[in-house]
């Protein structure tokens, strides 16, 4: 990303090179994203549509995100306001002859890991969000966004560091954007939900599916699946692979925050542009492969 937003526990905002997070107990932001309409023109193979891709990730332009839409056929990307038009056209001269694949799209805002957010965690000097309580057996854990794991080693409830929630057992990224928690303080309660909504399962959401995410940010929003296993840019080689593109509008502190509908967990929020006055794009690290890496269980 060109910008990253993080809110230190102070409250002022300042540039820097984390990221956000949101809460287990909140949900991330939501941005409207754009979709693809059908294109005319050639088809193209799905050997030439991994070779347009894969182009896209070797151009390496931050403020960029890329999948491929199924409906009609291209590489959709879409390119937040960073984006120049000669960093386009290096795109497109690095797809060659899939060039006509890739299907340009616009989104407000910048590509931001996002920071601050719902029922806060705090760790070091910045404030995370919790995503959804997991369980192995009798041992609970919390999911988060895994750059707030690489930012800090033990969470706090409270910005002053007074009351302890626990520490980290691992995370991963960039290429996956998830980190696992274990509680340490048994005096805390940990229920598998999503404010009052009860979780009790997690899935992968198809395209077109109506979501939700909470905040403290900006409170409960919701929007729909526009695209499964995106990869977006967010600059300085912070690569993240997989993630579920959507519509739901987001601000600085959702990030790590839980997707979700009904009673069904879909992913923890990694970043996204824009936010829930103008709209813009948001990203979710599929909570199914935090599930299956770490070997435990929602509900």
């Amino acid at each position: 990303m060109r910008i990253k937003r993080t809110t230190p526990r102070s409250g002022t905002a300042r540039r820097t090179r984390l990221i956000a997070v949101a809460t287990g107990f909140l949900a991330a932001a939501a941005f409207a994203a754009p979709t693809a309409n059908a294109s005319d023109g050639p088809s193209f193979t799905a050997s030439q549509l991994t070779r347009a891709s894969d182009s896209v990730l070797k151009a390496d332009v931050p403020g960029t995100a890329w999948a491929v839409d199924g409906k009609t056929d291209r590489v959709v990307v879409t390119v937040d306001s960073t984006v120049s038009k000669a960093e386009i056209a290096r795109i497109k001269k690095q797809a060659g002859a899939t060039a006509d694949a890739l299907t340009i799209k616009h989104t407000p805002g910048k590509f931001n890991k996002l920071i601050t957010g719902g029922d806060a965690i705090y760790g070091g000097q910045y404030r995370c969000s919790l995503g959804f309580n997991v369980h192995s057996g009798s041992t609970y854990y919390f999911l988060t966004a895994g750059h707030c794991g690489q930012v800090a080693s033990t969470w706090y409830s409270n910005s002053g560091h007074t009351t302890v929630l626990g520490t980290n057992v691992s995370y991963s990224f960039p290429g996956n954007d998830y980190a696992l928690v274990r509680y340490t303080n048994t005096s805390i309660s940990h229920p598998s939900a999503v404010g009052s909504q009860t979780i009790t399962s997690a899935a992968t959401p198809a395209v077109g599916t109506t979501v939700y995410r909470r905040g403290s940010t900006t409170g409960t929003h919701s929007g729909r699946v526009t695209a499964l296993n995106a990869t977006v840019n967010y600059g300085s080689g912070d690569i993240v692979y997989g993630l579920i593109q959507t519509t739901v509008c987001a601000e600085g502190g959702d990030s790590g925050g839980p997707l979700y509908a009904g009673t069904t967990a879909y992913g923890l929020t990694s970043g996204g542009s824009g936010n829930c006055t103008s709209g813009g794009t948001t990203f979710f690290q599929p909570v199914t492969e935090a599930l299956s890496a770490y070997g435990v269980s929602i509900g």
